[in-house]
């Protein structure tokens, strides 16, 4: 390999993960507002009235995960680190939730899972300055 491609490597396979962490999710925000049963059980209408929460809340997670899934695929590091931290908050809600109402190991181990994934991508693109995510790009503003 040349040192290109040995470069070229890890940036392409880090970009396939957020692609298919993204892909995941984008699904799951679409399965939320599906009305009938989809292909991971019963309604999610259904599972959220069963876990507590009234069905409508369902949008409301669909809508943070559909977003979150678009913000880690723009290739940019303060954009990646608002979506995984995003998800990071949704899944700590949906692992509290697996673990108050007993949930089975079989329909609870993905929210756990994700949950270490996305820490670890909004870990990965932490901003040197916290301020750095709120404050409008140099670049940009030189412009």
């Amino acid at each position: 390999m040349t040192g290109t491609a040995a470069r070229a490597w890890p940036r392409r396979l880090k970009t396939a993960v957020y692609l298919v962490v993204a892909a995941a999710f984008m699904v799951g925000a679409v399965t939320k507002y599906l009305p009938g049963e989809t292909f991971f059980g019963p309604p999610y209408s259904v599972k959220f009235a069963d876990w507590g929460y009234p069905s409508w809340f369902r949008f409301v997670v669909g809508t943070i995960e559909g977003i979150a899934a678009i913000l880690l695929v723009i290739p940019d590091r303060r954009t990646r680190f608002a979506g995984a931290t995003a998800l990071v908050f949704v899944l700590t809600g949906a692992t509290t939730t697996h673990i108050v109402n007993h949930d089975p190991i079989s329909e609870s181990i993905s929210a756990p899972s994700y949950l270490v994934v996305t820490t670890v991508m909004a870990l990965a693109n932490w901003p040197a300055d916290w301020r750095d995510v709120l404050r409008p790009r140099r670049d940009a503003v030189n412009a």
